[in-house]
């Protein structure tokens, strides 16, 4: 599928992609898809292959692939990762859903918006670079929902000098940060320092 969605509206796409999920899900087919949307890729994809110049520079596992800090490509506003897990609490009068992170040995979990699955069901949660925070001690009376332990693992360039990405270990997930160079600073943030990421938003995505 060579860039299926490309010349579809917001409104079309999100119409086709459940389709494209079960009929990956329920033919259990490979499917070979080509595509510059990474909203898309995180969806659908299982194992990515990233292309500059008609070459191959990465490659793996999606969780995995996109959770590095090193990709050749820079993706600007959306780096972020995608984290495998399932539905494990419905707050019906909220209109949210708990996800527990799958893998995890502490039951971390990050709440988003309610889009219907069902107690127990697999989803994928997608969450960005640009809407994870870092504080040295637990936030208190904040608006954000998820805060989770983290462990800083690796610090590296953005794009903009002025910035930099933060990798973060929480459990057996990994979360990306994107901070200026002077916070990160100012915190004194390097390898093996624990602290704590605060997450604005988080996307289920199927």
């Amino acid at each position: 599928m060579d860039e299926p969605l490309a010349a579809l509206d917001l409104a079309r796409k999100n119409e086709i992609l459940p389709y494209l999920e079960r009929l990956h899900d329920e033919l259990e087919i490979p499917v070979l898809y080509v595509s510059h949307a990474p909203d898309e890729v995180a969806r659908l994809a299982d194992h990515i292959i990233v292309m500059e110049g008609g070459r191959a520079v990465a490659q793996g596992p999606l969780t995995e692939t996109l959770a590095r800090v090193d990709l050749p490509i820079r993706l600007g506003e959306d780096t972020g990762v995608v984290l495998d897990g399932h539905v494990a609490e419905r707050d019906e009068k909220w209109q949210l859903a708990r996800v527990a992170f799958a893998g995890g040995s502490t039951g971390n979990s990050v709440w988003a918006r309610d889009s219907g699955h069902a107690l127990g069901s697999r989803v994928r949660v997608r969450i960005l670079a640009r809407d994870v925070s870092v504080a040295l001690t637990q936030p208190q009376d904040s608006s954000m929902l998820n805060t989770l332990a983290a462990e800083v693992v690796e610090i590296a360039d953005e794009a903009h000098p002025a910035l930099a990405l933060v990798r973060l270990k929480v459990d057996d997930s990994i979360l990306i940060a994107r901070l200026t160079r002077r916070s990160a600073a100012g915190l004194g943030l390097k390898p093996g320092m624990q602290l704590f990421a605060q997450i604005k938003a988080v996307a289920l995505i199927g």
